[in-house]
């Protein structure tokens, strides 16, 4: 299968392209960045005519829409960027798929679910009033509604799939990136962050991620139109998360700041996993105890330490 994989540079994208080639795959990757990789065009998929390119060019039988603005704090500081990249963006891709019909699988969050307090199944935000906390997570939302409209203007073949706290290596750090990564890249560098103790989430390490992404574009599992959570099995706080990491390196917390609550964030993302379990095979296999010390030695290694 011919398949294309929007930003096929990223923590996760890098990984997935990984496991699609494993599975005798042709993979095509577009990114913002330039790039030495085989079968890889430069791309801005918020210009129709960039994105226009490639998908004349390669004319892919799938597409994994991975390529977006990535988190609630980016999307404040750079929401100019968000909303072209992730609703223009998406709505490029969406119109030449409903010219050259090709399927495709999307990258939603669970920042979707907002400020719902109770177990995130899928059909939540379907039959609840949600309250969407930051432009990251409303223009999500957003792509959501995108696709669906699609879907029922123009038969258009799509899977939804909302990842919950994916980590591990391959997520270079930045401020903006996932709280495992900055925790493992600050604590390294005896940097002081910000710990909230009501907050929770249900964390995946990102193998257990990809093989489940790369299983949707198999024929036994494509079901178009459905979405999907997919997340680890481990319910934890996040003072769990800097407890682990700090025992590791041998480091105590006075580095630490602890407060209640984060404002505009999620407090509890608890994934409900049935239906991606039952449709796509999907196995969380990597425990936190391993994970995280991957994760710590990947970090060391990348930034010298």
């Amino acid at each position: 299968m011919k398949i294309l994989v929007t930003g096929g540079l990223g923590a996760i994208g890098s990984q997935l392209c990984k496991q699609l080639k494993n599975q005798d795959n042709e993979i095509w990757i577009c990114d913002l960045y330039h790039s030495n990789k085989q079968k890889y065009l430069r791309c801005d998929i918020s210009k129709y005519q960039q994105i226009e390119k490639v998908i004349t060019l390669i004319q892919p039988d799938f597409v994994y829409h991975l390529a977006a603005e990535f988190g609630r704090i980016n999307g404040e500081d750079h929401y100019f960027q968000l909303w072209q990249t992730n609703a223009i963006g998406t709505k490029n891709i969406l119109r030449l798929q409903e010219k050259y019909n090709f399927k495709m699988c999307f990258t939603s969050s669970s920042e979707i679910y907002g400020d719902w307090k109770g177990l995130m199944s899928e059909d939540v935000p379907d039959q609840n009033p949600i309250n969407q906390l930051n432009d990251y997570a409303i223009s999500k939302w957003v792509n959501e509604m995108q696709i669906i409209n699609s879907t029922a203007r123009f038969n258009t073949e799509t899977v939804r799939v909302r990842l919950f706290n994916t980590y591990g290596p391959g997520e270079y750090y930045s401020p903006y990136r996932s709280v495992i990564c900055q925790f493992v890249y600050r604590a390294l560098h005896n940097m002081p962050y910000t710990v909230y103790l009501d907050h929770h989430r249900t964390s995946s390490y990102v193998d257990d991620t990809v093989r489940t992404l790369a299983n949707i574009c198999k024929p036994q599992y494509f079901r178009p139109g459905e979405v999907y959570n997919i997340a680890g099995n481990e319910y934890h706080d996040i003072k769990t998360i800097s407890d682990m990491i700090l025992s590791y390196l041998g480091k105590d917390d006075k580095e630490i700041t602890y407060q209640t609550f984060e404002k505009h964030n999620t407090g509890d993302k608890k994934g409900d996993l049935t239906k991606a379990q039952n449709h796509l095979d999907h196995q969380p296999t990597v425990k936190l105890t391993d994970g995280i010390p991957l994760t710590i030695e990947w970090q060391k290694t990348i930034y010298g330490i």
